[in-house]
């Protein structure tokens, strides 16, 4: 059986799919896939896997081990699979990459989000209206108009609101700034739909007839 290895003879076939190895116990951990079969169970909690590999990672959750650490920073964790992408944090590397555009990033969960924007779905619903999105984080700001939650405080006067970029946009009135400048004039304004409106002034426009 040993000898396989260097010889790359792999005589146990899978009779579900091309899959091949070198010996018969490897073959039947590989059937467990096609079966379903998960014969080892974690003690602590409903989890169940294959291999009793698996089940030794899974039991780190619950002892609290962390074996794989970071050399650049304090960061470690249970699996070497986390490490590696974790590591992409320091490296810059981003080893998802969309099929569809240039996208990439540094983890499946963000790709898988990304993807959404191509295929449309939108799996999170708001309860209390029509509205859905794509993330979550969405949801969560949007539920905050029927709780009517105002989360962000201005720091200056006792106006709130419920996302942070309407409290940035009100921040301008207290500073003065006026980010969006016309290219024709010297307008320019606290806010994008203002400036819109005013280069209507140079191209005539006039959507309200």
């Amino acid at each position: 059986s040993h000898m396989r290895i260097h010889t790359g003879e792999k005589p146990y076939e899978c009779v579900k799919c091309s899959y091949s190895c070198t010996s018969s116990g490897n073959l039947k951990r590989h059937m467990r896939k096609h079966t379903g079969e998960k014969p080892y169970k974690c003690g602590e909690c409903s989890y169940s896997c294959t291999t009793s590999g698996n089940l030794k990672t899974h039991m780190r959750i619950h002892s609290g081990e962390k074996l794989y650490k970071c050399a650049e920073c304090d960061y470690s964790c249970a699996t070497s699979g986390n490490l590696k992408r974790h590591m992409s944090i320091h490296s810059g590397e981003k080893l998802y990459k969309c099929g569809e555009c240039d996208y990439s990033c540094i983890t499946s969960g963000r790709l898988k989000c990304h993807m959404r924007k191509h295929s449309g779905e939108k799996p999170y619903k708001c309860r209390e209206c029509n509205y859905n999105t794509a993330q979550i984080g969405n949801l969560k700001t949007h539920m905050r108009i029927h709780r009517s939650e105002k989360s962000y405080q201005c720091g200056e006067c006792d106006y709130s609101c419920t996302t942070s970029g309407n409290l940035k946009i009100h921040m301008r009135k207290h500073s003065g700034e006026k980010p969006y400048k016309c290219g024709e004039c010297n307008y320019s304004s606290a806010q994008f739909g203002n400036l819109k409106s005013h280069m209507r002034t140079h191209t005539g426009e006039k959507p309200y007839k």
